[in-house]
């Protein structure tokens, strides 16, 4: 029965996706047009500022392109994790995702120095990183072999700590407890290092899992926290900000290189346009995130930053093991002064 059902499920996503490659629609100019349509899975919510920035993206591509582009977003993982998402792009089933930057590390262990802990010191440091082509052009690239072309970089806020137990203050507060982390060898180190135990798993499971007892909590941002009402079973929210790393917006290389030239200029720009359109949005959202949160009895405390960054640095110096991943480290340290 599991496998007929899980079988029935794949033939119902195989049509979700297929059935509309192509509709036909009108310009601003009143013409009839055939609209390649983009397809994007998103793990989270409508209002989440990613969604709201990408929705307006869409519309601008549509718009500038008069018609012969048009997204279609897929909120809360109607089509599956990120990383089921990111091998859908890679494969062209659909054309967009927006993943978590650990992700990345399993097609390119590079991408490890832009997830390590304490590496950004500012949203602004980050996102000048992010945008610096000389920094992160050719790690950027290295996945276009892999059919994937990173469109941009959000910024994702700070990750900190919450459970269902206790406030955590110093690394030995966290011992014999289970977090959930995403799938990614860095972030499983990372955990241990700062004294629990890392559980890889997809978001929409989390809260499930905390109320069950499978893991004692999570790490991320207050988005996260109180817009999944993680707050609800995990009540402890410690900011440790031990993590600043980029969620990319992926795109299939073979869709976005069947854009003309000027199509692509157009693309770009208004990608860009979202990238900072979404950080505006960011620091009013973590407010009003953090207030919801409070009003469903949530706790948040400061924590010893210094103990958990020094915690850490092994897993720093360990992920550093390459000229190249050397390099890429000096880089963004030069950045941020």
């Amino acid at each position: 029965m599991k496998r007929l059902i899980t079988f029935m499920f794949v033939i119902c996503l195989g049509v979700l996706l297929t059935a509309c490659g192509e509709k036909d629609t009108t310009s601003a100019d009143g013409k009839s047009v055939k609209a390649t349509i983009l397809k994007v899975a998103f793990n989270q919510g409508e209002d989440h500022p990613q969604y709201v920035a990408l929705k307006d993206f869409g519309e601008k591509l549509e718009k500038r392109t008069e018609g012969a582009y048009k997204l279609e977003l897929y909120p809360n993982e109607t089509l599956g994790a990120q990383r089921e998402a990111m091998e859908l792009t890679q494969s062209g089933t659909i054309a967009m995702s927006v993943v978590a930057g650990g992700l990345l590390e399993n097609l390119n262990e590079d991408f490890s120095v832009l997830n390590l802990p304490y590496v950004f010191t500012s949203k602004e440091h980050q996102m000048s990183v992010l945008q610096n082509k000389d920094i992160v052009g050719e790690l950027f690239d290295s996945l276009k072999g892999q059919g994937l072309i990173i469109a941009g970089a959000f910024h994702s806020g700070e990750r900190n700590i919450y459970n269902s137990k206790k406030a955590v203050n110093t690394p030995a507060d966290l011992k014999g407890m289970k977090i959930r982390v995403i799938e990614s060898d860095t972030n499983i180190k990372m955990l241990a290092a700062m004294g629990g135990t890392g559980t890889p798993m997809g978001q929409g499971e989390v809260y499930t899992a905390i109320q069950s007892g499978v893991i004692d909590g999570g790490e991320n941002n207050e988005l996260i926290f109180a817009n999944m009402k993680h707050s609800e079973v995990a009540p402890y929210y410690s900011y440790t900000r031990h993590l600043m790393f980029p969620d990319y917006v992926l795109v299939n290389t073979k869709i976005f290189d069947g854009m003309s030239e000027t199509q692509q200029t157009i693309f770009k720009d208004e990608m860009a346009a979202a990238v900072s359109k979404e950080v505006e949005l960011w620091s009013a959202e973590v407010e009003k995130a953090t207030a919801t949160a409070k009003s469903a009895g949530a706790k948040f405390n400061e924590v010893d930053v210094e103990s958990f960054k020094s915690a850490t640095q092994g897993v720093v110096d360990s992920k550093l093991n390459s000229d190249t991943a050397k390099e890429l480290y000096k880089k963004v340290q030069e950045a941020a002064k």
